[in-house]
């Protein structure tokens, strides 16, 4: 959408060659202003904040432009469109709210001239300030003329009445007594005539601002017109011709909410199947580990069988050789190194038993944590 930069880059221009023309013609302006400085400097504040507005309502355009880049940026990318940390926008705010969360824009034609009239009167209502203030300029200006001129009038009636040429009085001592009284009509004129030049002056650099701001409002407005347009859907009862009869607008509401409900419940089907797809991927994975554990666990079922079956062929050995030690007493028929060899085997059939409860306990240990991480997936995909 169009930046509002290039209005607010017109009315600093315009209001550069003000300020120029301004400085050219100083001296008789700072006497004008001088003829009455308190509605002057009233007139020229009322001048001041009515620029400001109009350069305030150009500006606020720019964060519901950037709302809107977002969302359709985010409705491209089939994301959020607004995150809960972006601020609502001000004028948009029926249209923030009628989308919610949504990454697109399915609307109605008769939703979409609601939202369009809000948004519009949204707009019209940030204007009227600046329309009162070129008002209110033309009315100080207006007041500040018949100020003066009533100054003017009082004066010249009492000039009037102060002059008397009878009984032989001095003609010169008149006339002085004549131009000092013109002073305070001609005072009331320079109010007049000041009042007006800086009051209209000011409504028409006013008057050219707020048409910069109109100017940005409708382009703005025509462009988000532009663009709803393009995601309405007609209704059947708005594409019907003059004698046929339309849907009626309850019908019409329900279908679309019917409709609507209808894509919500198939997005929702298609995000459960990948996920039982996913849950159905992780179970095979978990079942192809299961069945490697249970051919460790037969293997090590085998090892221990061989094991006892080891043990049992040698304790006879073992007892005849114990009943040879006892027999020949402490130097009898059994030499030092078959004792060390019987310690050895006793020693390494003890690590033997040990490798195999520790590999037990570590088989099971990982069992639960398989089993573990199985429920803890199949919980989250449930959810």
């Amino acid at each position: 959408m169009t930046s509002p930069n290039r209005y607010l880059i017109r009315m600093l221009l315009f209001l550069s060659v003000v300020l120029i023309g301004v400085i050219v013609v100083m001296d008789p302006l700072k006497a004008a202003f001088m003829a009455n400085a308190p509605l002057n400097g009233l007139i020229l504040g009322v001048f001041v904040l009515g620029a400001i507005n109009s350069f305030r309502q150009i500006v606020q355009l720019k964060p519901e432009l950037a709302w809107i880049e977002r969302f359709r940026e985010s409705a491209a990318s089939t994301t959020r469109p607004v995150s809960t940390e972006t601020p609502t926008p001000s004028l948009l705010a029926p249209m923030a709210t009628m989308l919610g969360d949504r990454a697109e824009i399915k609307i109605s034609s008769i939703a979409l001239r609601s939202l369009l009239d809000g948004i519009a009167s949204r707009l019209d209502e940030q204007r009227e300030i600046s329309r009162y203030t070129v008002g209110l300029l033309v009315f100080l200006g207006l007041l500040g003329t018949f100020w003066g001129l009533l100054d003017t009038l009082g004066a010249i009636r009492s000039v009037i009445s102060d002059i008397s040429v009878g009984g032989g009085g001095d003609i010169t001592a008149v006339f002085d007594n004549l131009k000092t009284g013109l002073e305070r009509p001609l005072a009331g004129m320079g109010t007049a005539f000041s009042s007006s030049l800086f009051g209209l002056s000011g409504s028409l650099v006013l008057g050219f601002l707020d048409l910069q701001t109109g100017q940005a409002h409708n382009r703005f407005y025509n462009e988000l017109e532009d663009w709803l347009s393009g995601q309405a859907r007609l209704s059947s009862s708005t594409l019907s011709s003059d004698g046929e009869q339309g849907v009626p607008a309850y019908v019409e509401a329900l279908l679309e909410q019917t409709a609507e409900s209808l894509e919500n419940l198939q997005r929702t089907l298609a995000r459960g199947e990948d996920n039982r797809h996913l849950t159905m991927e992780t179970l095979s994975e978990l079942a192809s580990k299961m069945g490697t554990l249970t051919d460790f666990m037969q293997t090590e079922q085998v090892l221990m069988k061989n094991l006892a079956e080891t043990q049992v062929a040698l304790k006879p050995a073992i007892e005849q050789l114990a009943g040879i030690g006892s027999a020949g007493g402490s130097g009898g028929g059994m030499d030092e190194a078959t004792r060390t060899h019987i310690r050895n085997m006793d020693l390494c059939l003890s690590r033997l038993l040990e490798e195999n409860r520790i590999g037990r306990e570590e088989l099971v240990s990982q069992l639960r944590s398989e089993i573990k991480l199985l429920a803890r997936t199949v919980a989250a995909k449930d959810d």
